[in-house]
């Protein structure tokens, strides 16, 4: 499933999204045992929104990210952007749902106006998306001169002590929860597969300079199987 290409893999990955919604967000606290939670605050910090701020947050889910930004920022203006309709319905339906403009967007070809937002953030997007230069230069336009972009990813298991352990969480423990828990251990044997084939976080890095991201760095966690990047549009 992680080696689809293209049209192809887009709409497995949506698909993928709409079945285990119900489910997502108690899979990220089981599989993350809770430091998911302290990854979006830290997401949030980095996007350095200002008062009455402008957010987009893509690939949204059911609206973590978004929401930490509302409490960060009580006037913000948050838009939760995703292509899994699904996980969006399951965003509408909690705690401030009705404060996000959610809206169904592909993260390649965005429906907004450039120069439009202070932040973008994302929170396991760019593992999914067909086309990662593409995504990050949409990401480039639509935020305002100055603006900061912040990625939340997997990353690649680094060659340490560690990596046989969190192999095999990866690979057994992830599926079987998948399985109980959200009844889609396909999904889960998709989410870890995609995370290996992923960039490192030092060739996310270089891809977002590439698109024009200045200032750019990155913060591991979870014993360097996570990252946030984050970087600034030039002004």
């Amino acid at each position: 499933m992680a080696t689809l290409q293209g049209k192809e893999r887009a709409a497995y990955v949506q698909s993928m999204f709409d079945r285990i919604a119900r489910r997502y967000n108690l899979m990220n606290r089981l599989m993350t045992f809770g430091q998911d939670l302290r990854w979006r605050k830290f997401v949030i910090q980095q996007a350095h929104l200002p008062p009455k701020g402008t957010l987009l947050d893509l690939a949204t889910g059911t609206g973590d990210i978004a929401f930490e930004g509302l409490r960060a920022v009580p006037d913000l203006t948050a838009v939760g952007g995703d292509f899994s309709l699904g996980m969006m319905q399951v965003g509408q339906t909690l705690t401030d749902g009705d404060r996000v403009r959610w809206v169904g967007a592909d993260a390649i070809q965005l429906p907004f106006a450039g120069n439009s937002f202070d932040a973008v953030t994302s929170g396991y997007l760019m593992r999914n998306v067909i086309d990662i230069p593409q995504a990050l230069r949409e990401q480039l336009r639509v935020l305002k001169p100055g603006g900061r972009i912040v990625i939340l990813d997997t990353t690649p298991p680094p060659r340490n002590l560690l990596r046989p352990f969190i192999l095999i969480h990866m690979r057994y423990v992830i599926p079987l929860l998948g399985r109980l828990i959200s009844g889609n251990p396909d999904a889960y044997q998709y989410l870890p597969e995609s995370t290996q084939k992923f960039k490192t976080p030092e060739a996310l890095a270089g891809a977002m300079r590439e698109a024009g991201f200045q200032n750019v760095q990155f913060k591991r966690f979870m014993f360097g199987t996570q990252a946030v990047h984050w970087g600034e549009k030039p002004r």
